[in-house]
């Protein structure tokens, strides 16, 4: 059978990277937040070249976040929600393992297409 993607996250594995994922959230809560008031400083008639250097490094830590859930083929399907979708095998099919933060386990599934409102919970 052909998959869309290389790794498949067990329940248990998805569980056990949620304190990382959490922190990377925040971070990346963080720095959206600094990128946001560095775009009014730059855009305002007093910006000077330690500004452009400071957005120019928030820019590269949000990269580096971004690409720790890339590497991992976790999905951020809504950044300010903090919904995150791990692909998985439930069932013999291929689907996401669906997360977000106000949720203390992973506990739900939905199908690669069908998105949030698809989502099931996960039997034991």
């Amino acid at each position: 059978m052909q998959y869309r993607f290389h790794h498949h996250y067990s329940r248990e594995e998805a569980k056990a990277l949620l304190p990382t994922i959490r922190e990377w959230l925040a971070e990346l809560h963080t720095v959206r937040n600094h990128l946001r008031h560095l775009h009014q400083v730059l855009s305002g008639p007093l910006s000077d070249g330690a500004d452009l250097e400071a957005w120019v490094k928030a820019m590269l830590k949000l990269r580096r976040i971004l690409r720790e859930f890339h590497r991992r083929e976790i999905q951020v399907k809504d950044l300010d929600r903090g919904l995150i979708d791990f692909p998985a095998i439930v069932g013999g099919r291929e689907v996401f393992l669906c997360w977000e933060p106000d949720e203390e386990n992973v506990e739900f599934w939905h199908d690669l297409d069908s998105g949030y409102s698809g989502r099931e919970p996960l039997l034991d």
